[in-house]
């Protein structure tokens, strides 16, 4: 990311915007802001963090010390490994509802708390073999893969009395098991009856918005935090043992609680304001004639 500071940067003195939105771990775009007086917004695709509760640890980025060290004095800038993880802004656009925060009493009001944007994915479609059969989607996300987590799940669902649409790599499916590299996950989610996801914000947003309760395997500290908070709400659980996929799914997809707990968050998605609460806080914030 280095790389590109002084090439934004360049393009923006030419340039001249009049406003910088950034993703929060785009430091190098939170720099140009400050060295240019424009102002900026950060959005925000995870929980935030304040003095109240903080989710990046910053001993996650303890390996680019000695270039970041380079980097500050090549190009004479304010910048330490903390923010290049967090750093506060005067305005925030936070990509989960307030209701899923944590310590959200804590927030001010320059975060924003919109909730998840779908955009054209929500209109994407999709149907599952049978009708009949109540369904369980498995995904590890776009990234990440493991051979034995698939494995249990498909021998765990073995019975047919579910039937799986799974995605993964490598993998054959059998005549309970849809497995593919790729599936529209919003439009499956629209049928599932359970989500055992790895707990990414994107699939626990997408999973809430749907309505469908999460099993969650976290593979990363991140999306620990993320599974941590859906079982302290009430929408699912976390598992660590393969060996609970099955029971843990049984258990979530026939709980009343978990069921009127999700009814309340995807209300709570629902008022949140998504991509029309975000535009309007961006032009809010946007100086006047620009």
């Amino acid at each position: 990311m280095a790389a590109t500071y002084p090439v934004l940067l360049d393009h923006c003195r030419a340039a001249r915007p009049d406003l910088v939105v950034y993703d929060s771990t785009n430091w190098p775009a939170r720099l140009i802001a400050r060295a240019l007086g424009v102002q900026a917004v950060r959005t925000v695709p995870h929980t935030a963090s304040n003095a109240h509760y903080n989710l990046m640890d910053a001993n996650v980025a303890r390996h680019i010390a000695d270039d970041l060290a380079e980097f500050v004095a090549e190009h004479d800038v304010d910048l330490d490994i903390p923010s290049t993880i967090e750093a506060p802004e005067a305005c925030s656009i936070v990509f989960v509802p307030r209701e899923f925060q944590p310590r959200q009493e804590t927030f001010d009001d320059s975060f924003h708390f919109v909730g998840p944007v779908l955009g054209e994915r929500a209109d994407e479609e999709w149907r599952p073999r049978r009708d009949d059969v109540p369904l369980v989607f498995v995904s590890l996300g776009s990234v990440l893969s493991d051979a034995g987590f698939y494995r249990a799940c498909l021998d765990q669902f073995g019975d047919g009395a579910w039937q799986v649409a799974m995605t993964a790599r490598d993998v054959e499916g059998t005549g309970h098991a849809d497995v593919r590299p790729w599936f529209p996950q919003p439009a499956v989610l629209k049928h599932a009856r359970a989500f055992i996801s790895h707990g990414g914000m994107n699939s626990t947003m997408e999973a809430l918005h749907a309505g469908v309760p999460l099993v969650v395997v976290p593979q990363t500290p991140e999306q620990a935090a993320n599974a941590d908070r859906v079982a302290e709400l009430g929408l699912g659980e976390r598992v660590d043992d393969h060996a609970d996929l099955r029971a843990a799914v049984d258990r979530v997809a026939a709980d009343g609680t978990i069921r009127r707990n999700l009814d309340r968050m995807r209300a709570a998605i629902h008022d949140s304001g998504g991509a029309g609460r975000a535009a309007d806080v961006v032009l809010s914030r946007a100086p006047r004639g620009a």
